[in-house]
């Protein structure tokens, strides 16, 4: 299942009052021309009794055609005004969504990275896309229509009475059975939607991860594993949707049973009423035109409850991702202010005490870590597969947090920080990067908002991405899918140098450079660093030569670290480095 949480009932209600709160003039003028227009719908039933008790009595035909012509009048102004309704009602439930798809945006945005890597791409794309869409089809769509026609059955339903009450009391004899069995779908119908929700978010992270592994699929012959895979995950979509479909097929014809039965007591109550004269023909043709009317509106009511199920499990699933994210101004833990670092324009200084972590409930990958980094200083980190460099490279950039232990920046938690404090002051550069559809200046201006265009082409150059000036549009080049595609190499660089325009306190790469040649990730590296000089670098290094030019360099083995020292003093030492380096040069 999912790692990330579901809104329950009270956060869904309160969202959905302020979603309205946000837009209420718009809201306001829908109720009142619904109102409208349903006043104007409740006339013509009304007129042709009229008519019928007109024509009894004898009327002549003036006064039959204007009645007719007022029934006429009444529905061209029903008409009217339930347009101009729709038309507003809409308006407003795209505003609506547009704030939605905003807040869930801001929302995912604030996500930790270890909440995203632990949720799978499936579970944010199902909500980012299919849940988004239902909530914005339930808001557009769905909630004006089960207001709307609330409204017009509680106005046909009075009007009834107005006619003779008994023949109101007796039009409701239907209502009961449709409650009962209402209530009964209601119970089951949001754990059955949110199942179906989670069984196709599980769907689309197995074909997500099959598509993106294709090539390992392949080697590795993995082919019929997967599908066998990919046919459970179908199951049990298959299942959950069975299961809300039984709530339908249960509920639905429940419900179109129930319509005849008024109608046809009224009719019978209505003739014995007639015959002891208490009511007219008319009232009672008009009562029975009413509920005839009434089937109309329930029938939208009832059948939009349904999609307004799924909508509500969709809003509930789209909320969670909200509640999972880190307050901005509190602690996680705690609840309280968060502390910040003094502002300064030289690096902090970096302290793990006895840090140990593991992922879920596996076993230990670091085991005690004890490292200080001081500011300005270049620290490589080496070690084989394995050891827990790149695990230690996310505790020290607030990604993770140690599970005994702790990782402070002048003082203070990392994981404690104000995340977009945290961002200014660390980076993290792993070999995992993004190239967003749009233009070149488009994924630079991502680090730097502000950044001019020489600024931009300096950072460009300060990586040695010399793919820059074979572009035909500079930084206006569009890039990703049908346009300029970057090679790992190239999306490499332009990660470099987003860092460089981000001009952070301290970096973290982590195999930076590993997509790069040999040659031009030595180029790359030395025109880095004359760029960050002065700043904390803490690299993760398979090619010692990152190690010969660090400051200093610590050896991870089994998740400990065992040599630290320069890169002079550990050859001298004999040890691990020094048989890492002997290796390295042959």
């Amino acid at each position: 299942m999912s790692g990330l949480p579901v809104a329950d009932r009270q956060v869904v209600r309160r969202a959905a009052l302020n979603l309205i709160a946000a837009d209420r003039r718009a809201v306001a003028v829908v109720l009142v021309l619904h109102g409208a227009a349903a006043v104007a719908g409740l006339a013509p039933p009304w007129l042709l009794g009229r008519i019928v008790d007109e024509v009894t009595a004898g009327a002549g035909a003036a006064a039959v055609d204007r009645l007719a012509l007022a029934i006429g009048g009444c529905v061209l102004a029903h008409g009217l005004l339930a347009r101009y309704a729709q038309y507003v009602g809409h308006r407003f439930g795209e505003r609506s969504v547009a704030r939605l798809r905003e807040a869930f945006v801001a929302r995912a945005l604030d996500l930790p990275i270890s909440v995203i890597e632990r949720a799978g791409t499936g579970e944010l794309a199902t909500r980012s896309s299919v849940d988004v869409t239902t909530v914005g089809t339930t808001v557009r769509d769905v909630m004006p229509v089960m207001v709307i026609a609330a409204t017009q059955l509680s106005l046909l339903f009075g009007a009834i009475f107005l006619l003779h009450p008994l023949l109101g009391l007796v039009a409701l004899t239907g209502l009961p059975t449709i409650v009962a069995v209402t209530r009964w779908y209601l119970r089951r119908a949001r754990p059955a939607y949110l199942a179906e929700g989670a069984a196709t978010a599980e769907l689309t992270e197995a074909l997500t991860t099959t598509a993106e592994g294709a090539r390992t699929v392949e080697a590795l012959r993995l082919g019929a594993e997967r599908i066998g895979y990919g046919r459970q995950r179908i199951g049990q979509v298959w299942a959950t949707r069975r299961a809300t479909l039984a709530l339908r097929s249960v509920f639905f014809p429940v419900v179109e049973a129930s319509y005849a039965l008024p109608i046809a007591v009224v009719l019978l109550f209505g003739g014995f009423l007639l015959d002891r004269g208490m009511v007219t023909l008319g009232e009672v043709v008009a009562a029975a035109l009413y509920l005839q009317q009434a089937i109309e509106p329930l029938d939208r009511l009832l059948l939009w409850m349904e999609q307004a199920q799924r909508g509500l499990a969709s809003f509930a699933r789209v909320l969670g991702v909200g509640q999972q994210s880190e307050p901005a101004a509190t602690s996680v833990a705690t609840g309280t202010p968060r502390p910040r670092v003094p502002a300064s324009a030289r690096p902090g200084r970096l302290v793990v005490r006895g840090a140990r972590f593991s992922y879920a409930d596996g076993p230990d990958v670091l085991h005690g870590i004890d490292l200080v980094v001081r500011p300005g200083e270049r620290l490589a980190i080496v070690g084989p597969s394995g050891a827990g460099k790149s695990t230690l490279a996310r505790l020290l950039a607030g990604i993770d947090e140690p599970r005994e232990g702790v990782v402070s920046l002048d003082g203070v938690a990392v994981t404690d920080l104000d995340p977009a404090e945290r961002r200014r002051r660390i980076a993290l550069v792993t070999q995992e990067h993004h190239v967003f559809i749009g233009t070149l200046r488009d994924n630079l201006a991502f680090a730097a908002p502000d950044a001019s265009d020489e600024q931009m082409r300096a950072a460009l150059g300060a990586v040695s991405a010399d793919w820059y000036a074979d572009l035909p549009d500079g930084l206006d080049t569009q890039l990703g899918d049908g346009a300029r595609e970057l090679g790992a190499a190239d999306a490499q660089q332009l990660a470099l140098a987003r860092l460089v325009l981000a001009d952070p306190h301290t970096l973290i790469l982590d195999e930076a450079t590993a997509a790069l040649d040999p040659t031009t990730a030595r180029r790359t590296e030395r025109a880095l660093a004359a760029v960050v000089n002065g700043r904390t670098v803490i690299a993760i290094a398979h090619r010692l030569n990152t190690a010969h030019d660090a400051d200093r360099v610590a050896v991870l083995e089994d998740g400990r670290i065992t040599e630290l020292g320069s890169h002079d003093e550990l050859v001298r030492a004999g040890g691990a480095y020094a048989a890492l380096w002997r290796s390295w040069h042959g």
